[in-house]
């Protein structure tokens, strides 16, 4: 039964990713996203790739600060080995037991270490790359016009200088209060998240110079953060489609072209699936590499 359940995930994640690429495509000019590929600048990208790669290591680092709070010594070597490993189960394998599944499996296995606080830190780890995009989010909501009278009030914006106050605090208690093993590391872990969102936003900036962007960079990467959220959602296979249709619905209240939009999100898409694929390659002998 477990099994069958796996396997209409998979597929419900197929017809959820087609679907969704099929709207984007229907809303979109392809011949005009023809076009912009034929135009793309190729070594822009090469600053872009290795950006997304820091952040990766920044977040492989925020991870490892929580594995730390419950005893497992990892080595930083070992641990981004891992959290390659678990890149690739994610994006190429949506239908097994999942990247985080599979590292709690072997470091249970190896090291012992309880499946709950295994569980617990992996969460942690999502929840703090989450607190990070939001915290962004609220001072990107500040600094961008948008196109949405509410948005615009002095209202709107005490509320977002809130959120950049109450964020960090709020995260802080909750994780007093339920993840009580992992506060020691709460600086630290969240200034990686930190480091890690804003290597990708820079990231993004080097994709959208490769597009010819100049202009309107910061609405870009405003939807480009709230993009990020729901690609976390599981819905589609690596977020594809879904991040495309935020642009597409985005574009018209923030002033950003919708096809250059979605030429910059196929573009971050095939750049993480590159890093990604790493995984494939990584092998690990858990009882003999830790150092």
């Amino acid at each position: 039964m477990k099994r069958y359940k796996k396997q209409f995930q998979t597929v419900l994640k197929l017809l959820l990713t087609a679907l969704a690429l099929y709207l984007v495509f229907r809303k979109i000019d392809t011949n005009q996203l023809l076009e912009i590929t034929k135009t793309i600048q190729w070594l822009w990208l090469i600053p872009a790739l290795f950006l997304f790669m820091l952040s990766k290591v920044a977040t492989a680092i925020r991870l490892n600060q929580y594995f730390k709070n419950i005893g497992l010594q990892l080595s930083e070597k070992l641990n981004f080995r891992l959290y390659l490993i678990g890149m690739f189960y994610n994006l190429f394998l949506p239908g097994g037991i999942g990247g985080d599944g599979y590292k709690i499996y072997l470091l249970n296995k190896y090291f012992k270490t309880p499946v709950k606080k295994l569980l617990q830190a992996a969460l942690l780890d999502r929840l703090g790359g989450l607190v990070a995009i939001v915290f962004l989010l609220f001072g990107f909501f500040l600094l961008v016009e948008i196109e949405v009278d509410f948005l615009e009030t002095s209202g709107w914006n005490g509320l977002m200088v809130a959120g950049l106050i109450l964020t960090l605090p709020a995260f802080w208690l909750l994780q007093k209060l339920i993840f009580k093993d992992f506060p020691p590391s709460f600086w630290s872990a969240n200034a990686w998240s930190m480091a890690g969102q804003i290597a990708q936003l820079i990231c993004a900036w080097f994709i959208l110079w490769s597009l010819g962007i100049t202009e309107n960079i910061l609405s870009y990467q405003l939807v480009f953060l709230l993009s990020s959220i729901v690609a976390v959602l599981p819905l589609t296979i690596g977020g594809v489609g879904a991040r495309e249709l935020v642009f597409i619905y985005a574009h018209t209240y923030v002033g950003i072209s919708e096809t250059a939009a979605v030429a910059f999100s196929l573009i971050f898409f095939l750049i993480s699936a590159v890093v990604s694929l790493l995984g494939v390659f990584v092998k690990v002998k858990l009882g003999e590499e830790n150092q």
